[in-house]
C-alpha cells in the first residue's frame, strides 16, 4: 500500500506486520551492497594515494576524541594558540563506553571496536528507517527510504566512527515505538540517544509532543484503562534522563552549574544563533563569481530541505516524524558550528526522505534501480574524494 496511514496527531498507524529481518531483507541487503560499493572505492582512492582507508575511518577527526573518551576517559582538552579550549566533554558517552566495551571483550582496539559498532549501528538504523517507512507507507516505500538514506552524498559517514549510525538507529526504533504504541521502550531509546548526541533532545521532543497531543485528544474522554496513560508519562519522565543526566554532570565536573555544557561547547565555538552564522556565511560566498556558486548550491540546498519537510506535512506524516524532524533540521541549520558539518549533521534527519521514497516506490523497480544506482556510484565516489581531502566531515 502507497500512502500515509496515519493522521497528525494520531501516533499510532494501522496495523502492520512486525519488522522482522525477513520483510526488512531487501532493504538490508541493499543497504549492505551500498555501503560495500562506498567502501570499495575509498579503498582504491587510499590505495592510490598510500593512504590507510581504516585509519580515515576511524582515526580522524571526531573519531580521534570518541577513542581518547575510550581510552583515556573525560578530562582531556586541546588550547589553540587563540584561546579557544577543545575539550573532549563535549563528546557524549554512549559511542565511547561502547567502543571501551568492545576492546575490552574482543582483541580489537577501541578505534577498531568504533568501526565494529559503527557497522552493526548502521544495519540497526537502516532496520529502524525501513520499520517506520513500512509503518506508514508499506515496505516498498521502506526499501526506497533506506535505500535513499544510503546514497547521500555524506552517506560515507555511516560507515565511520562517528556516532551519527549509533544515534539514529536509537531515533529510528524510538520513533518507530511511538508510532506503535510501545511507550515505555520509546521512553528508553529516547534516553540512550541523549546518550549519544546533543540532537538526542529531537528524539525526547517527539515522545513529549506526541504524548501531550494524545493526552489532550483524549480529554474529556472516559478514563478506561489507566495502565496506556501511565506508560506515556513514563516514557516522558524516562526520556530526558540521558541527555539531562550527562549535562549535569558535565556542569558539576566543570562548576559551571546546569549550563557548563554550553561553556564547553563555547570552547569549540559551537552553539545556536538562530541561523546568523549560516547565513552570514553563505552570503559572503556571493562576494565572488567562482564562490557564488557554491553559495547558490547552499540556497538551493536549504530550499529543497524545506520543500521536502512541506512536503511531509502535506502528506500528512505523524506527528512525532514532523517533530523529530523539523527539530533536527532547525538544529542542524542554527548551529554556530563548523559549516562544512551542517549535512553531516543532518544525516539523521531521515524522515525528510519519505517523500522521494513515496515518488520512487511508484516507478517501475528497474526504472527506481537504475536511479538508485546511480546515485550509489556518485556517493561512493564523492565519499571517497571527500574523506581523502584535507577537511573534517
Amino acid at each position: 500500500m502507497i500512502g500515509p496511514v496515519t493522521d497528525l496527531a494520531t501516533p499510532v498507524a494501522a496495523p502492520r506486520p512486525r519488522p522482522s529481518w525477513r520483510r526488512a531483507a531487501p532493504a538490508l541487503l541493499g543497504y549492505a551492497a551500498v555501503r560495500a560499493l562506498g567502501l570499495l572505492v575509498l579503498a582504491v582512492w587510499s590505495a592510490a594515494r598510500d593512504e590507510s582507508p581504516v585509519r580515515l575511518l576511524s582515526a580522524r577527526w571526531d573519531s580521534l576524541w570518541y577513542t581518547r573518551v575510550a581510552e583515556l576517559g573525560y578530562g582531556y582538552e586541546v588550547r589553540l594558540p587563540d584561546g579557544d579550549v577543545h575539550s573532549n566533554l563535549a563528546f557524549f558517552p554512549l559511542l565511547p563506553w561502547l567502543e571501551r566495551a568492545g576492546a575490552a571483550l574482543s582483541p580489537l582496539s577501541h578505534a577498531e571496536a568504533g568501526l565494529l559498532v559503527s557497522a552493526v549501528a548502521s544495519l540497526a538504523a537502516a532496520w529502524g528507517i525501513f520499520a517506520v517507512a513500512d509503518h506508514v507507507y508499506g515496505s516498498r516505500a521502506g526499501v526506497c527510504a533506506v535505500l535513499l538514506w544510503a546514497v547521500l552524498p555524506v552517506g560515507i559517514v555511516q560507515s565511520m566512527a562517528y556516532s551519527e549510525s549509533l544515534f539514529t538507529a536509537l531515533a529510528a526504533w524510538s520513533l518507530y515505538a511511538v508510532l506503535t504504541g510501545r511507550w515505555l521502550t520509546a521512553g528508553l531509546l529516547a534516553s540512550l540517544a541523549g546518550l549519544t548526541r546533543p540532537v538526542g533532545a529531537a528524539v525526547v521532543a517527539a515522545v513529549w509532543v506526541t504524548a501531550v497531543a494524545s493526552f489532550v485528544r483524549e480529554r474529556g474522554a472516559p478514563a478506561g484503562d489507566g495502565a496506556p496513560r501511565w506508560r506515556r508519562a513514563l516514557a516522558m519522565l524516562v526520556a530526558p534522563l540521558g541527555a539531562a543526566g550527562y549535562v549535569l554532570w558535565v556542569g558539576h565536573r566543570t562548576g559551571g552549574g546546569p549550563l557548563g555544557y554550553l561553556d564547553v561547547q563555547a570552547g569549540w565555538r559551537n552553539g545556536f544563533d538562530g541561523g546568523y552564522a549560516f547565513a552570514r556565511f553563505v552570503a559572503g560566498k556571493f562576494t565572488a563569481f567562482p564562490s557564488a556558486l557554491a553559495g547558490v548550491g547552499l540556497v538551493v540546498g536549504v530550499v529543497l530541505l524545506g520543500r521536502l519537510y512541506a512536503a511531509g506535512v502535506r502528506q500528512r506524516q505523524p506527528l512525532p516524524l514532523l517533530v523529530y524532524t523539523g527539530t533536527v533540521t532547525l538544529l542542524a541549520l542554527c548551529a554556530s558550528s563548523y559549516f562544512g558539518s551542517k549535512p553531516r549533521l543532518l544525516l539523521p534527519a531521515f524522515p525528510l526522505l519519505l517523500p522521494l521514497a513515496l515518488a520512487l516506490a511508484k516507478l517501475r523497480t528497474s526504472r527506481s534501480a537504475w536511479v538508485l544506482g546511480g546515485v550509489a556510484v556518485a556517493s561512493a565516489v564523492y565519499g571517497a574524494f571527500w574523506l581523502n581531502g584535507s577537511g573534517p566531515p
